[in-house]
């Protein structure tokens, strides 16, 4: 990463990836997971959840009409959370990672690493909406992703994490 700019250069790419904090980079299939919990929401639950509303509020007292109240309730939870899905998907910065090759890590990167035990493991860098640890999915913005960005294949890197410092060799860069 340059000092100046703030921009990563890929020399294999010979073009230039930007790496922005308030960027929502994300792949193809993280975006199609938004995009279907916003399609669910707007278009499934909250008509539903609408009409069992406006029955509650037919039969009198409000005040003590528990579907009434939940309902209200959950509905705030829903546009809320439609209002946010609503804001990731407009700043999405979709990246496939079909699309990519190269041996220096970068987002999308499927990457396997060894420890200095020789025990392997594989993550997938992702978008911070589709991070998925039991599935080896990783935020670009975590401290193990943050570590092996920009690295190449063959490299030694020094991870941090909470139980201490660990040293890992990048094996392999692919991706899919």
């Amino acid at each position: 990463m340059s000092p100046k700019t703030g921009w990563r250069v890929s020399v294999e790419w010979s073009r230039v990836l930007p790496m922005d904090n308030n960027k929502n980079y994300i792949t193809p299939q993280g975006l199609a997971k938004l995009k279907a919990e916003y399609h669910e929401l707007m278009h499934v639950e909250r008509p539903k959840l609408v009409e069992v509303v406006a029955w509650a509020a037919s039969n009198g007292d409000r005040s003590e009409n528990a579907d009434y109240q939940y309902g209200k309730r959950r509905l705030r939870e829903i546009d809320k959370r439609v209002h946010f899905l609503t804001k990731r998907i407009e700043d999405a910065e979709v990246v496939d990672p079909k699309a990519m090759k190269g041996t220096t890590v970068l987002f999308s990167a499927t990457v396997t690493l060894a420890d200095e035990e020789g025990e392997e493991v594989v993550y997938q860098i992702v978008g911070e909406d589709e991070f998925d640890p039991k599935n080896r999915k990783i935020s670009w913005k975590s401290p193990v992703a943050k570590a092996l960005l920009g690295k190449k294949v063959g490299d030694e890197v020094r991870i941090v994490k909470p139980a201490g410092e660990e040293y890992v060799t990048i094996e392999s860069v692919e991706y899919k």
